[in-house]
């Protein structure tokens, strides 16, 4: 709850202009005049119950419900039970009124939506608890586990969580890191699953904004001056296609976009390629009407479309992408394409019907419209998906952390389509194996499995997959799991009953494994105990547990020890890094330490930081710190993955250290730019002499592969501070033959 002050004349301005645009948006949802009179009987309501509460940014507090339920109806288009309990969303949690008080004015459903949402912010917000170890993995169970109850709670959560991004500047620092990590380790995900891309997209962009400020700031004017360059040539491109749909009788409306900051950015990462190599930028969406009175479909009519725009405009083979035939697994139906246009631009094209469309900016809530009005009678993904979520929130085995990462892993998978030898049709995760199909039809069948047929081809239970593949699985009655099949099966349910099987011989398996351990630690020369055995349980990450459970695992399997020696290395360095550290002179000194700026003395030996590896960053760059119970603090980039994972579990870890590079430290920092280009001879020595004599950067790796005139490759190298490698990518960037040089993951 906010700071308590008197209204203005203008706060009350504010409210009634924000009120009136919620209401407008209502009125075309809401057809019956009942609704809209609860709906201002909710707001009415809760604005009196925030009446002269301020949030963080100073601005009345009821705008923040008001916005949230606009972003229900107008992002969403979830109906008026939705839009009343948006504006409720806040009063138990932050007034004295009660669950019960909600219910008796407003409806048991209503309430009970409120009730779900009080219980989701409670345990987000709660300071005290975050202490404790999972706390924000067991937010987020619950959370999911309001799908099974009212899918409308997470709908509306995310709404909150939207707005809650959209107005973040106004959060102290280190509460703002831990927010956008939880938004993009879960909600970004849970909303692209739930078929929002609107939302996704908005959060996406917002968490690029504060976590790689530079890198937004620069994409977005790129953007701003494409879009004024090619605007004209985009309607150009258009018009003909207009032409041709009107001549062929289709009734439909053609629109605009231009791909979002973050989806560049994230490209430009994942593929190691600059701005002006992404081929998509542009997209033009059609969307049509089905002509009801022609014998063919929805979608024939997709596939009629495509065969006029592409008698007009040359298209990319490779970049068809037919999710009509069979769509993804959060219900998204459309066909893409990519087309050259008359002026030399590749333009990407969307088709979708007005349901396509409905159900690609609506998500869920318009899947399951069309669902009661009977457009899917069959089960959809969707749906299977929220039954397999319940199934994994009630396994009493899997502990909160671990749940958190299966729900994430489950949240930005992929799915293929594969057939039976009867021709039904099967999603199953993208580079799951023969096996993994087994398991998929039945438990049984996984564990008699011997072999498969793949297209009528005998191929062995570890075969990866393809979209299409017809598949046969050959068992035998003797057969039964085996350990090294954990090597290779990729989903969660073939794994798990592997597992299962495996701990019904645990004993056996621990015994097994005990004397394996025992058998390897002498052969390279190692005591076997009790505190080499805790080393190895360090290295190997097994904490909280028994040696049994080192034992089992490496009796089953899961646990290879043919890099024992390496795991106690690493296990015995961190434990002495735990008591020496190192420290790193460029953090500034601040007048009194709060929680919210966490900054640390450069010149005070006892702190200790060390730099993360997995991204390695620089001064200079954005950073996020975290604590560990030593003091030490781990530093990484604000973009970092493996930051933003550790951000959604442990928000309390998070410090906030700022770079102060001191000019008389020699010190320098690992890097590497990838470079392509078109190859000449001297090319090699020309980057080298550059980079080694006229700049005076000590290059650690180079390798440079060339294929039918053009290279490509990487350099490690060693820089002081952002500032150089900067000046140092523009210098390269001058060199005759390259085409693109960026700094890439090492």
């Amino acid at each position: 709850m906010g700071k308590i002050s008197e209204f203005t004349a203008q706060d009350h301005e504010v409210i009634a202009r924000d009120y009136a645009d919620l209401k407008e948006a209502a009125r075309k949802r809401c057809t019956d005049p009942k609704e809209l009179e609860i709906i201002q009987k909710a707001f009415e309501f809760a604005n009196e119950a925030h009446k002269g509460v301020r949030r963080r940014s100073g601005e009345p507090y009821i705008l923040h419900p008001i916005a949230v339920a606009k972003i229900v109806v107008s992002n969403i288009g979830l109906g008026y039970k939705s839009i009343v309990a948006a504006l409720l969303h806040d009063v138990v949690e932050d007034t004295d009124y009660t669950v019960d008080d909600l219910s008796s004015l407003f409806g048991e459903k209503v309430a009970t939506l409120v009730e779900g949402l009080t219980k989701i912010k409670t345990v987000l917000d709660n300071e005290d608890k975050a202490q404790q170890k999972s706390m924000q993995a067991e937010n987020f169970k619950r959370i999911l586990l309001t799908l099974n109850d009212d899918v409308r709670v997470v709908l509306i959560k995310l709404a909150d969580r939207l707005h809650n991004c959209r107005t973040i500047e106004f959060m102290p620092e280190h509460k703002r890191d831990k927010i956008l990590s939880e938004t993009m380790f879960v909600f970004i995900p849970l909303a692209h699953r739930l078929g929002l891309y609107s939302v996704k997209s908005e959060m996406e962009d917002i968490w690029l904004r504060f976590k790689e400020p530079e890198a937004f700031n620069e994409i977005t004017a790129k953007i701003n001056r494409n879009i004024s360059d090619k605007d004209k040539q985009i309607n150009e491109f258009i018009a003909p296609i207009e032409d041709s749909l009107k001549r062929s009788g289709f009734k439909f409306e053609i629109k605009k976009r231009v791909k979002t900051p973050y989806s560049i950015w994230n490209k430009m990462q994942t593929k190691g390629i600059s701005f002006d190599q992404i081929y998509d930028l542009y997209a033009v969406r059609i969307i049509f009407d089905p002509d009801t009175n022609t014998k063919e479909t929805e979608r024939d009519q997709c596939y009629h479309v495509f065969s006029i725009i592409t008698a007009l405009y040359r298209y990319k083979a490779d970049r068809v992408r037919d999710w009509v035939n069979y769509p993804k697994n959060n219900g998204y139906e459309a066909l893409h394409c990519t087309l050259m246009s008359q002026s030399g631009i590749w333009i990407e094209v969307q088709i979708r019907s007005r349901r396509m469309n409905e159900i690609a900016e609506k998500g869920i809530a318009a899947h399951w419209a069309y669902k009661k009005d009977g457009f899917a009678e069959n089960e959809s993904e969707m749906d299977k998906w929220i039954t397999k979520v319940k199934e994994i929130l009630v396994n009493p085995d899997i502990n909160a952390l671990d749940l958190l990462d299966m729900i994430h892993n489950d949240l930005i998978k992929t799915d293929i389509i594969v057939f039976t030898p009867k021709g039904e049709q099967r999603s199953i995760e993208k580079g799951a194996t023969a096996l993994d199909f087994a398991y998929s039809i039945h438990s049984q069948i996984g564990n008699k499995a011997i072999a498969a047929k793949v297209n009528l081809r005998l191929v062995p239970l570890s075969y990866v997959l393809k979209t299409g593949d017809q598949i046969e699985i050959i068992t035998a009655e003797n057969e039964k799991p085996k350990s090294e099949w954990l090597n290779f099966v990729k989903t969660r349910k073939a794994r798990s009953l592997i597992i299962d099987y495996l701990k019904s011989e645990r004993n056996e398996s621990i015994v097994i494994g005990k004397k394996m351990v025992k058998e390897q630690l002498e052969a390279l020369g190692y005591k076997f105990g009790d505190k080499t055995v805790n080393m190895l349980m360090n290295g190997y990450e097994i904490f909280e547990a028994k040696p049994d459970e080192l034992y089992f695992r490496v009796g089953i399997g899961m646990i290879k020890l043919n890099n024992l020696s390496e795991v106690l290395k690493k296990a015995h360095e961190k434990a002495n890094k735990k008591t020496t550290g190192w420290s790193f002179p460029w953090f500034k000194t601040p007048k009194e330490e709060k929680k919210e700026d966490y900054v640390i003395d450069g010149h005070d030996t006892k702190h200790k930081y060390v730099i993360a590896s997995c991204c390695n960053p620089i001064p200079g760059d954005s950073v996020v710190g975290f604590k560990a119970s030593d003091g030490t603090v781990t530093v990484h980039k604000k973009s970092c993955p493996t930051a933003n994972n550790l951000a959604s579990k442990f928000g309390d870890k998070i410090v906030m250290p700022t770079w102060e590079h001191a000019k008389d430290q020699n010190l320098s920092f690992l890097v590497r730019l990838s470079l392509k280009g078109f190859d000449r001879i001297g090319m090699i020595n020309d980057i080298t002499r550059y980079i080694s004599f006229v700049l005076s950067v000590n290059i650690k790796k180079f390798y440079l592969g060339t294929e039918d005139g053009v290279f490509e490759g990487y350099i490690d190298l060693f820089v002081n501070e952002m500032g150089d490698l900067e000046k140092l990518i523009k210098k390269l960037e001058k060199i005759e033959g390259i085409q693109s040089v960026i700094r890439t993951d090492l």
